[in-house]
Parts: structure tokens; C-alpha cells; sequence
């Protein structure tokens, strides 16, 4: 590959809060920075919280030539070649126990529970919440009642993410803490994307494994040549993978804290003021503050 600024070889790029806005599109300017940096000779990929039926114009609209990773990175398919690379689903036990936890919430209108199989959206009934969900993601849902009675009846079934979505921030703040408490991160893998989705995957679902996988197993890549992209929690363990990690300026505070540098808002085109940053104007083999060996030096210093 052609030597670039920094000798970054991947971006890696989230999508809602990152990629696209309220639009639900990706802007022009950002467009136009990630072609910059392709012409250089830096791949792009996405990771994103999304079903991958959903993500695949994002896909296309940024020209990746590399797998998308999907579902926090629970599954891992190249849109161009059809070959699934990876897929790491629930299990099966805790995801019955996580429809029994929710359900009470759901019938007593406080959250909806979504079931993502073979990349289709399954919820009990459709609902206000669940059309409004399905019109941006741009999928039709399936409505399959009684979710436990769902499965029970399909024990082939496997699903890739449970997502209980609630119009009460402090209702998916208090489920992600006690089931936290309840199933180990070696068990089950919890995130929020925003502060009204409460999101779990299998233990090895996030999006800093699957970019690690991505860069490592697939790119023969190492961090430091890896530089990501991202808005929310679910966004974290990439950011801290990376040899630069670049939160938006809408992210939440410990989100921030976490990355190397803050970009503009994604309405501001946060993701073209980050590549503008660190791929376009800098000059070969120059090392910003913000890159993995200092990284590297200062979480070394603080553990001492």
C-alpha cells in the first residue's frame, strides 16, 4: 500500500450520529473527504450498531470494498462477495431470560423488545415505536407476538441482538446496571447507542473485536494503523482499539474522554473535519499527540 499521513491504512466509520444525521443520509462534504482519503490508498469500513440489511447502503454510499460489520459486530458479511465472515448470535438460554427480565416492561408500555434474526426484525406487535424504527432502518418488521413462545416453537432459531427500546433514558440507564450485575462480560455484552436503546450481544460482539478482526485477521494491519470514528457507548472499545479514536462533537462525556480527539458534530460534518485532521493534512510520517504509541506512553505512565 501507498505510504499516507500517520500510516493510517484503515477508517473506520460508525453510522447514525457519525455517518449520517437526521438526514438519514451521508452528506456531501463527508463524501467527499472519504473519496480524499481512498485516493490516498486508505480503505474504509463500517461498524455499526445496525441490522445489516440496514447498514448496506451506507455500504455502497461510501464505497467500501472491505466486510461490513454489523450488529456491534455480531455479524460480519462483505456485501460485494455475499460471504459471511463472521456471525456470533445469543445464547439461546440468556436470551429467553432476557425476554422474561423485559417483558413485564413491554406490557406495561415502558419499552418494546426487538429480536433480530436472520436480519429481520422481530417485535411482539407493531407499534408507534416500532414503525418509526422500521421507516429510518428502512426494513419491514415482523411481527411475531408472544417472543418467548417464539422461539421456544423455532429451536433453530439464533438471534443475532436483542434491543429494547424505551422513551425513558433513565429506565435503559437502570437495566443496563443491574444486568450488568446479573451476567458477567464473559457471558453477555451490553451497550447503548443512544440513551433510549439498551442493546446486547454475544460476549464477543463489539465493535472493537470486530475492527480488530477486521484489521488483524483480514488487512494483516496492526492498531496503530487503524483510526476510528464514532458517537456513542457503543462506539467505545474501537475507539480505544485504535491508533486514533475520534469521538463526535455530540457524544456523550465519557465517550470523549475516551477518544484522542473531538470532531464538530455530525451536522457540522464531523467526520470530514477528522479526516481533514489526521489524513489529509499532515504530512507523511508525522506523529500527533493523539496517535498509539502516545497513547501507548500515557496509559503506561498512569499504571505505574
Amino acid at each position: 500500500m501507498a505510504t499516507h499521513s500517520n500510516g493510517i491504512k484503515l477508517l473506520v466509520l460508525d453510522i447514525d450520529g457519525t455517518l449520517a444525521g437526521r438526514s438519514n443520509q451521508v452528506e456531501a462534504p463527508v463524501l467527499e473527504a472519504i473519496r480524499a482519503v481512498q485516493a490516498r490508498g486508505i480503505q474504509v469500513a463500517i461498524a455499526t450498531g445496525r441490522m445489516y440489511g440496514s447498514a448496506v447502503r451506507f455500504h455502497q454510499a461510501v464505497g467500501s470494498a472491505l466486510p461490513l460489520m454489523a450488529y456491534q459486530g455480531a455479524y460480519i458479511k462483505d456485501p460485494l462477495t455475499k460471504k459471511v465472515y463472521r456471525h456470533t448470535p445469543l445464547p439461546r438460554s440468556h436470551t429467553l431470560a432476557l425476554i422474561a427480565e423485559l417483558t413485564p416492561l413491554e406490557l406495561a408500555r415502558q419499552l418494546s423488545i426487538h429480536l433480530y434474526i436472520d436480519d429481520r426484525l422481530h417485535v411482539r406487535e407493531i407499534i408507534a415505536d416500532t414503525e418509526e424504527y422500521a421507516a429510518r432502518s428502512q426494513i419491514i418488521p415482523v411481527a411475531a407476538g408472544d417472543l418467548s413462545r417464539f422461539l421456544s416453537a423455532n429451536a433453530a432459531i439464533e438471534t443475532t441482538k436483542l434491543l429494547a427500546l424505551s422513551a425513558e433514558p433513565a429506565l435503559v440507564g437502570q437495566l443496563l446496571a443491574k444486568l450488568r450485575a446479573v451476567y458477567p462480560p464473559s457471558e453477555l455484552y451490553f451497550t447503548s447507542s443512544t440513551e433510549t436503546f439498551f442493546e446486547v450481544t454475544h460476549p464477543q460482539a463489539n465493535k472493537g473485536a470486530a475492527v480488530k478482526y477486521l484489521a488483524e485477521d483480514l488487512l494483516d494491519l496492526r492498531p496503530e494503523q487503524v483510526m476510528t470514528v464514532g458517537d456513542n457507548f457503543n462506539d467505545l472499545e474501537m475507539l480505544q482499539y485504535a491508533g486514533i479514536g475520534v469521538a463526535m462533537g455530540d457524544a456523550p462525556d465519557g465517550v470523549k474522554a475516551a477518544a484522542d480527539w473531538v470532531a464538530p458534530p455530525v451536522a457540522n460534518y464531523g467526520v470530514a473535519a477528522a479526516i481533514a485532521e489526521y489524513l489529509l493534512s499532515r504530512p507523511a510520517g508525522h506523529c500527533p499527540e493523539g496517535n498509539y504509541h502516545a497513547r501507548y506512553a500515557r496509559n503506561h505512565q498512569r499504571s505505574r
